[in-house]
């Protein structure tokens, strides 16, 4: 397989030069131009997201040898979400590689967090493939990086510790409400306010609303506590 100009340049980003270039040509390919030809990237993102979790698994059992299953699971799920796969895939440029349709191009595909994260996951899937666990754990370390040193020793959902603190205190559960939404279709940005039954609030702005919502909550935990 003659193995294009993106594709030699996202090797050399990754650090892995494949002996078996389809796989990452696979890697790549979204949903929008599979074809009887050419298969996309759903099954290998399947199976990287348990490679990947496997990494980090061992890396945060190394880093942390008296750290509780109750303490390691967040940290864990930090590591493992969307928007950290998702954060890898930019700091590689792998939205420049990606193999779009039309209407996904158009909408702005390459910049979406849900396809980054998924194209990231299918990625290390194609290196395991080619070269086995072993280069696949390798690359996934040296590309989080400090991801796993700096995670919160509490890396708990800020949804749920605020949830957790409301209910301790005989309140109802929070609500989010979406204060205003502007950009474009591929490139929303959220304005969230967190919201407790006794009035106290807080509003956080991101291009998600999941990761808004988020930091409302955390900056709300941070006021009730400070």
């Amino acid at each position: 397989m003659k193995v294009s100009a993106e594709l030699k340049a996202l090797q050399a980003r990754i650090g892995h030069t494949f002996s078996r270039p389809e796989l990452l040509l696979r890697a790549v390919t979204h949903s929008s131009m599979s074809s009887p030809t050419r298969d996309d990237n759903q099954r290998l993102e399947f199976l990287g997201d348990r490679v990947l979790g496997l990494v980090m698994a061992e890396a945060l059992l190394a880093q942390d040898r008296k750290a509780t299953e109750g303490q390691l699971a967040p940290r864990f799920n930090a590591l493992v979400r969307k928007e950290a796969c998702a954060d890898v895939a930019r700091q590689i440029d792998l939205g420049d590689a990606l193999k779009l349709g039309r209407s996904e191009m158009m909408s702005g595909g390459r910049r979406k967090q849900a396809l980054l994260g998924d194209a990231m996951e299918a990625v290390i899937a194609a290196v395991y493939l080619d070269a086995g666990f072993d280069v696949a754990k390798e690359m996934v370390v040296r590309l989080w990086g400090d991801r796993v040193h700096q995670v919160e020793a509490d890396a708990r959902d800020p949804k749920t510790s605020l949830q957790e603190w409301a209910q301790a205190r005989g309140q109802k559960p929070p609500s989010y409400d979406v204060m205003s939404r502007s950009g474009p279709d591929h490139a929303p940005v959220f304005t969230v306010a967190a919201r407790l039954e006794s009035g106290e609030a807080a509003e956080a702005t991101d291009n998600s609303k999941r990761k808004a919502e988020q930091a409302a909550a955390k900056a709300l935990l941070a006021r009730l506590e400070g």
